[in-house]
């Protein structure tokens, strides 16, 4: 056990009692028994319309509706693969797909839309998805002078912006971001958390309908820093900033904000107000990309289980969300339906089925479908109403 010191952010001061830096190993047994399992569907999603292909698939979220969103780079396709969109064509398929899919829950593609548009300053490089309670959709971008969060109607109307792009700064600055990579919201405070990001070493929080900024921390809740890490060594002491990327940011239904440190393979919890509590570290060894690409909270009553994208050992892990054992993964590096190649992001439905999406030269969603009695938590009325 150790006990970082806390640092007050934004006038906090208030002193860390005790924080755990816990080490989880892979659970075998009962605990490795309950775990939830899944199997591939090979059939999801049904074939794009129009010639269309799909670039690197760099966000997943799910809707109260159970449709799937996918954000996806139409930029990173080769001549090759979109060579039907050539001048002039040099074979029958393909074209490059809309940025923004939206999918039901058979895979059938719902909407489209994305790109350049007036009053916003779309991403050069899209990264991260999320849908808000209301059922807005926010989109980030990690390209080389991103530094803004965008808004929109499901029917892609715009609606705000945060951020500008430009040269990067540092974390210091609250008036841009620096390569944000996704989101989260709460929505009672009606903020939007953001894990900033590729440039930046934060976490940053703004007002959701304003944009106005509220407070931001870096790892163990104190003011961010930008200094120089060097490559990440699993033997050395747990390094005292975040890494880049800062890669996600998930909030509990019991208040705690979860945080992708994906280059350091670790993820540290904290309170809504940037106060630490914990940290999991999870395959340390891990030296390429980092371990903790994604996570996504298990829909049952608790919250049992964080599950866990890792795109450098792709696999997807089931870990205890109170402890962070590992209890349960699936997939492999491969190109069969059901491995991964860079495992990017993933997100879970109401059934507890999980979809994930995949860059480098993966570019493609897979669905997992759940197997077996898990019992998972009834939606209210109001998560389930139409937005």
């Amino acid at each position: 056990m150790r006990t970082p010191p806390f640092l007050g952010l934004l006038g906090l001061g208030v002193a860390l009692a005790g924080a755990a830096c816990l080490l989880p190993a892979r659970a075998t047994g009962e605990a490795a028994d309950e775990a939830p399992r899944f199997q591939v569907d090979p059939a999801w999603p049904k074939p794009l319309p129009n010639g269309w292909i799909m670039g690197q698939a760099s966000g997943v979220a799910v809707d109260a509706q159970d449709h799937v969103w996918v954000v996806q780079r139409p930029r990173t396709l080769t001549d090759d693969e979109k060579a039907a969109s050539l001048v002039p064509p040099r074979t029958r398929c393909c074209r490059p797909a809309p940025p923004v899919l939206e999918f039901a829950e058979d895979g059938t593609l719902l909407r489209h839309w994305g790109g350049p548009g007036e009053g916003y300053d779309w991403p050069s490089n899209e990264h991260g998805i999320q849908i808000d309670g209301q059922g807005f959709v926010w989109i980030a971008g990690n390209g080389d002078q991103d530094g803004q969060l965008l808004k929109f109607t499901q029917e892609g109307k715009f609606v705000l912006q945060i951020g500008k792009p430009g040269p990067q700064t540092d974390s210091r600055d609250t008036t841009r971001l620096g390569k944000p990579a996704n989101v989260d919201f709460d929505m009672a405070a009606n903020e939007v958390y953001v894990a900033d990001g590729y440039a930046n070493h934060r976490i940053i929080v703004f007002d959701r309908e304003t944009g106005a900024f509220k407070r931001m921390w870096g790892a163990y809740g104190r003011p961010p820093t930008d200094d120089t890490l060097g490559p990440y060594d699993p033997a050395a002491p747990p390094r005292q900033q975040f890494a880049n990327p800062v890669h996600c940011v998930k909030i509990a239904r019991d208040g705690l904000v979860y945080v992708c440190d994906r280059a350091n393979d670790r993820i540290q919890v904290f309170r809504k107000d940037g106060r630490f509590v914990k940290e999991f570290f999870v395959e340390p060894a891990t030296r390429a990309n980092g371990s903790v690409w994604e996570l996504a909270l298990w829909p049952d009553a608790g919250e049992t289980y964080l599950l866990n994208a890792d795109g450098a050992n792709n696999e997807v892990r089931t870990l205890l969300r109170e402890t962070g054992q590992v209890v349960g993964a699936f997939g492999r590096n491969g190109r069969m339906a059901g491995d991964f190649h860079w495992v990017h992001n993933l997100a879970i439905d109401s059934h507890g089925s999980v979809f994930t999406t995949e860059v480098d030269t993966g570019k493609r969603a897979q669905k997992f479908l759940l197997r077996g009695d898990t019992v998972l938590r009834k939606r209210t009325p109001e998560e389930t109403a139409p937005r």
